[in-house]
């Protein structure tokens, strides 16, 4: 199974999204073609309902550990509520990648 599909996996068993977008965003950066070590998620879901952003963090940092631990170097994340998610209707994009030897 790819490091993408376990996100998702994980994700979606953790927070029952509404809405869930997972980006391997790899390529932007200087790793080798075919890596899976950058991802964008962008999660909707009422288990943020109440929580701060840093405790969002926590729950999916959680969920992902062994991810973390291993093959995922680097995690944008964009987390809302439903209502947030109604009001801005998308996340930022990724800005470019400025570091590596590129």
């Amino acid at each position: 199974m790819s490091v993408e599909d376990e996100i998702i996996d994980k994700l979606q068993e953790t927070l029952k999204p509404v809405h869930l977008e997972v980006t391997n965003e790899s390529h932007m950066h200087n790793v080798p073609p075919g890596s899976e070590s950058h991802f964008k998620v962008v999660a909707v879901s009422d288990e943020f309902n109440g929580k701060m952003l840093v405790a969002r963090h926590r729950l999916i940092n959680k969920a992902l550990a062994d991810e973390l631990d291993g093959p995922i170097h680097a995690l944008a994340l964009h987390t809302m509520t439903p209502d947030e998610w109604a009001e801005k209707g998308a996340a930022p994009e990724s800005p470019p990648c400025m570091g590596g030897s590129k």
